[in-house]
């Protein structure tokens, strides 16, 4: 696996917790520790852009989380389109 940066394991955790899930998905889908999962979702708490729910056992984006994840696209994507150009230009 490649090394990922903080910004595309945040999409990650919040592509996850889009409808709600608890921490053991989103830890697997992100391909976290525990350690790094509890560090990572304290964050986006305390950032606004994920929030508990049922008592504490399930997770979910919030709205603003949510243009997070919308912005991070158009940009991984202008990035992606970018190096498709540079990629064309080498043959």
């Amino acid at each position: 696996m490649k090394n990922r940066g903080r910004g595309e394991i945040i999409a990650l955790i919040l592509e996850v917790a889009t409808q709600g899930t608890n921490k053991t998905k989103i830890m697997y889908s992100a391909y976290l520790s525990s350690a790094q999962l509890k560090d990572y979702l304290s964050f986006l708490q305390v950032s606004g852009l994920i929030r508990q729910e049922r008592g504490g056992e399930s997770y979910k984006t919030t709205e603003k989380g949510k243009k997070y994840l919308q912005k991070y696209r158009e940009l991984d994507e202008m990035i992606e389109t970018e190096v498709s150009k540079l990629d064309q230009r080498k043959l």
